[in-house]
This record gives structure tokens, sequence and C-alpha cells, in this order.
């Protein structure tokens, strides 16, 4: 089950004593993981760039929806950006629930994928009631060729402008769902009922909007961004400092 929306997987607590996995960590694998999986060891049609880990990391080169693990063998279980390239989401969550106690899960958004739309993408995805829903891209005709602002948006935007970095800080919800669940992860592929097909499928009226990015008195807004300003700031401080030292 869901147990919240951190903004990513760095805002996750993680004892040093429990046993991680990280699945699919491609070329930026969590640096927490003690074992990292991959089923591609030489190809990056998946990935941006080849395959990494560190030195204290096992690597096994498997299939997440058949993973060589006893049940419930790994305390927390990463997974950034993966599910929306297997064939089978459904399988790929069971199977990671039945190796890990919990974990995180991301995927791109809906309105991600609309800005920086990746050819290697089969899903697109959302969060209703508590559940990661996955519908295909084929279905919703935006599989096909389309403008995208990935460059823009993921580097130029991201690595140059502060204001930027604070939106995404405060609004994360505008690229990514992003769960951390416990016990199973609760989710439906290809939804049925008209309400969750229309967020996918039709242009979001106000309400939907009012609803998914819910407004904040100008007071909370004011202090959250200030909050995140100095956070931001204070990072880069001191990632400074470090990489002079």
């Amino acid at each position: 089950m869901k147990v919240n929306n951190p903004v990513d997987r760095y805002h996750v607590k993680i004892t040093s004593r429990e046993r991680v996995l990280d699945i699919g960590g491609g070329n930026h694998p969590l640096k927490r993981a003690d074992v990292v999986v991959d089923k591609y060891e030489a190809d990056n049609t998946h990935r941006g760039g080849n395959l990494t880990f560190y030195k204290h990391q096992k690597f096994i080169n498997a299939d997440g929806t058949h993973l060589p693990f006893n049940d419930k063998e790994f305390d927390y279980v990463n997974c950034c950006h993966v599910a929306e390239h297997v064939p089978d989401p459904a399988r790929f969550f069971d199977e990671i629930a039945r190796v890990g106690k919990r974990g995180y899960l991301e995927v791109p958004s809906l309105i991600g994928e609309f800005l920086a739309p990746k050819a290697s993408h089969t899903w697109v995805s959302l969060e209703v009631d508590n559940k990661l829903v996955m519908m295909k891209k084929s279905d919703l005709g935006i599989d096909k060729a389309q403008l995208d602002f990935g460059k823009l948006f993921l580097a130029h935007m991201s690595d140059n402008f502060l204001a930027y970095k604070i939106l995404i800080h405060q609004y994360p919800d505008l690229f990514t769902v992003r769960q951390q669940w416990k016990e199973k992860i609760e989710y439906q592929i290809n939804p049925t009922d008209e309400y969750t097909i229309n967020l996918f499928k039709n242009p979001w009226q106000e309400d939907v909007i009012r609803e998914r990015f819910k407004a904040k008195s100008k007071f909370k807004d004011t202090l959250e961004v200030g909050t995140t300003f100095l956070k931001l700031f204070t990072g880069k401080i001191g990632r400074s400092l470090i990489s002079n030292r």
C-alpha cells in the first residue's frame, strides 16, 4: 500500500542496517543500494549512459519480472524510471513487492511524457485514488513522433535556473509519479472506468486541475518557496566546497 509521496528517492529514510536493492539502476544507481539489478549490461537503449555501479555494490544481471531472490529478502527496494519500459508492469510490480518489504517507485507522469517523450517508454502514468495507474502510450496516440522538450526542461532549465528547480521541488508531480510503498504496490493497468480514462485522454478541466494541483495560501506558498530556496542554495554551496577540496 502507498505510504506517502516523497519529493524524490533521496527524501526517504533508510536505516544503515537495512538491506537495499536497486532495480534498473542503469547509469545512475542509488548509492545506498547493496545490490543492483539490471536487465541490460551493454544495451543503452533504455538508459542515458553506460551501466554503472559502485565498488560496494553487487551487480546481478536479471529481468525485473523474474528476480533471483527469496521472498522479502530485501528491507527496501528502489526502482526509478523502469516500469514505463517493461512489457508487463503488473507482473513487474508484484515481483518487486515479493522480494521487498517496502520501497520507492518513480515513473514519468502523463505531463512529463508529453513534454519529454521517450521512444523507449511503453506506458504513461498518473496517481489516482492512491493507486499507480498506467496506460499504454499507443492507446493514447502519443507514441507517434512529437516535439521533444526534454533537453529544455530536464537539462537546460534544471541545470541553470534556480526558480525552475524550486518549482520542480515544490511540484514534483509535474513530471513524475512517486510513491513510497509498504507490503505491496497498488496499481491499475489500462483502466476501464470512465473517470480515469478521461484523465488520460481528455483535456483537464479546471476542477481536475484544482484537485490534482491544490492551491496554497500565499503565506504557505511563500514560506515553502523560501525553505526550498535555502535547501537548494546551501546544498549547492556545500557541493561546491566539497568539489573545491
